[in-house]
């Protein structure tokens, strides 16, 4: 794809350039694929027939001269009466002075706009010097930012789209585009931009819809078959031995699934094929030490391990509980974060390529161009959902014929398992370990906070540690929802006293994050305030409640990982939602602890957005497919990438590796 700067497009000035960069779009490209979030379907109608508020296309001839009223900073107005065939109606647009003297008394023109039934009055978003054609008109309407117009948008993405945008790459080959009838992407951009009809709209989206999902299988199915090869593989002789010896020391004895798992692992580990697999579980079913089992297999067979987490605080937790439990058996553990210092960080790199370290454990730190490997002979990513298809190749890419471990605390619903694991070996552990009690979970309203507060102080009076979740920072003039920072003031009028309350969220820095999550850990604080930020984070075993305000605005698999922070002990363990809404959909956590079955009941109600969060998924942010509405399409774009990779035609060559490229350089 050809890259145009965006200040090349005719009408994008430094402010337009300036505002569309906040909403993400740097590129031409990033201009002409924002597309409409909605559209607005305007028919011809009557004043008669109109709902007030709908918006509304009318003929009709000027009765009065227009009034033009001029504001501050360049603003202006613009009224006038029309007569149509249903009755006279105000008219007023803003902005629009230079219509001014076209605008004559007898005059017909056409008005889009909206009908405020009540005054009377239509507010045009535009006026048609001439009669238009008896056809519906469908607007697009965009995700905006203050200070940009949906009409501004659409001119911008027009005059790309006509004068800037020279070279379109299209990702779908020419065989599929035969198969299915489909346009070419100039013009089904062209369509979802300024749709003639809602048929061809349909047609159009559908095209980018499987070009985009045909894309990402691409992608997925690539990195399946590089893994299936059998010559990639490393076959690794492990004292089975030394194995057993170390379960048979652990402080706990694994669940019959963990058993599985270790062994479906093991298996790998020796085979001729490199491993790809999937270990999922549900929070708190002891994946980690199977992933540590992995690792000490991998080290007795003679190789390097890497174990990539999404965020630092995990990367310590891991750290810490490798030490603990590998202490004796010989294995060098190092930790690399972002905030490793430089001296420090300069002598793992040197250790690593010398193979003076055997495991690494860290978060995005790992795939750094500067980080070198002595003999990478297993890449383990933990919560793998928060990785693109592109990060988790990127430290494949540091080995050379390394065994993948991907594992994910996010049950996956079966339909979407099958469709983006469906070529990956999976392992699933549902048994929770010995000594662990269900969660009690209870739905209470807003007027029954003074019963929360009881369960509450009679948790703290235990000498035990609540979380207490809300889903703002700050508080926001467009929402009531509930923030931390107002939690914080209420609760230490109710507790402060007595106990120590801490805060933390998103926007906060590292070092001071860390601190008061260590604090949390140590019990020098009994309440955690917090955004989700908590939801992949520390084991704090003496957090036996968890309180999430405002719950209706999570999904369900979100609600299910923040519940999952406590119940790490055998102690028993409370959930408390609160919320006067949705209650019918929150009474599904009540009913049940099970996560894949909360995933499955989320993916239904919500679709993926909620398991694979837009900022944390990489390649799974669509900009117009979507996994559960468009799944029939996903299953194709599955099939035909996957065949298409099979083919070693010559001249299809140069589209393959275009995608492939982008998987190893993005």
């Amino acid at each position: 794809m050809v890259v145009v700067a965006l200040k090349d497009v005719r009408g994008i000035g430094p402010r337009s350039l300036n505002l569309l960069n906040k909403l993400g779009i740097i590129t031409v490209d990033d201009l002409v694929t924002h597309y409409p979030f909605r559209y607005d379907i305007l028919k011809r109608g009557s004043l008669t027939d109109t709902i007030d508020g709908d918006h509304i296309i009318i003929d009709g001839r000027i009765e009065s001269s227009p009034i033009l009223v001029r504001f501050k900073a360049g603003l202006n107005k613009m009224n006038f009466r029309l007569v149509t065939a249903s009755g006279v109606v105000g008219i007023s647009i803003f902005n629009r002075a230079f219509l001014k003297s076209h605008l004559v008394v007898g005059t017909g023109v056409t008005v889009i706009g909206k009908f405020d039934k009540k005054k009377n009055v239509i507010t045009a978003s535009d006026i048609k010097l001439e009669t238009l054609s008896a056809k519906i008109k469908i607007e697009p309407i965009y995700h905006l930012t203050n200070g940009l117009t949906n009409k501004n948008m659409s001119t911008y993405i027009n005059m790309a789209l006509l004068g800037n945008y020279k070279e379109i790459t299209d990702f779908i080959p020419t065989e599929y585009q035969e198969k299915y009838n489909f346009v070419n992407k100039r013009t089904a951009l062209n369509i979802v931009h300024n749709p003639p009809s809602i048929e061809k709209l349909e047609e159009a989206k559908n095209r980018l819809k499987y070009e985009e999902l045909f894309s990402f299988m691409f992608k997925i199915n690539y990195l399946k078959l590089e893994n299936k090869k059998k010559d990639s593989g490393i076959k690794k002789a492990i004292d089975d031995s030394k194995i057993n010896q170390f379960i048979k020391a652990l402080p706990f004895e694994l669940t019959s699934d963990q058993k599985t798992a270790v062994n479906d692992i093991l298996n790998d580990l020796r085979g001729e094929g490199k491993m790809n697999r999937l270990l999922q579980g549900d929070v708190g079913s002891g994946k980690t030490i199977v992933a540590f089992l992995a690792i000490y297999a991998n080290y007795l067979a003679g190789y390097q391990s890497a174990l990539m987490v999404p965020t630092e605080i995990l990367a310590v937790q891991h750290f810490n509980n490798m030490n603990n439990l590998l202490k004796n058996t010989g294995l060098r553990i190092s930790l690399l974060t972002g905030s490793t210092p430089k001296k420090e960080k300069e002598k793992i790199l040197f250790s690593l390529a010398q193979n003076d370290i055997d495991v690494v454990i860290g978060t995005h730190s790992l795939i750094q161009e500067e980080v070198e490997y002595f003999n990478l002979g297993l890449v383990i990513t933990d919560e793998q959902h928060r990785f693109g298809v592109n990060q988790r190749a990127n430290l494949q890419n540091k080995g050379k014929r390394p065994d993948t471990l991907y594992m994910s605390a996010t049950p996956i619903p079966r339909t979407y398992a099958l469709t983006i694991f469906g070529d990956m070996d999976v392992s699933t552990i549902k048994t929770r370990p010995k000594g662990r009690k269900k969660i009690h979970t209870v739905l209470k309203s807003e007027q029954e906070m003074k019963e929360v507060l009881a369960m509450m102080y009679e948790e703290l009076k235990a000498d035990h540690q609540i979380y207490v979740i809300a889903p703002l920072i700050e508080e926001s003039e467009t929402s009531d929802l509930t923030n931390v920072n107002e939690l914080r003031d209420k609760l230490t009028v109710a507790f402060g006293s007595k106990y120590k309350i801490g805060l933390v969220h998103g926007k906060m820095a590292t070092v001071i994050k860390d601190k008061v999550m260590d604090d949390f850990l140590l019990n020098k604080c009994q309440i955690l305030i917090s955004t989700t930020v908590i939801e992949v984070g520390v084991d704090v075993p003496n957090a036996t409640m968890m309180v999430i305000f405002d719950a209706n605005r999570f999904g369900l698999s979100t609600l299910h990982q923040l519940r999952g922070r406590v119940g790490r002990n055998d102690l028993q363990s409370q959930c408390i939602l609160i919320s006067n809404h949705d209650t019918e959909r929150l009474h599904i956590m009540e009913k049940t602890s099970d996560g894949f079955e909360i995933s499955e009941e989320d993916f239904k109600l919500r679709g993926h957005g909620d398991l694979f969060g837009t900022k944390q998924s990489g390649d799974m942010a669509f900009k117009i497919a979507d996994i559960k509405n468009d799944y029939s399409i996903l299953l194709k774009a599955k099939e035909d990438s996957y065949n298409y990779l099979l083919k070693k035609a010559e001249e299809e060559k140069l589209l393959k590796q275009k995608i492939i490229d982008s998987i190893i350089h993005s």
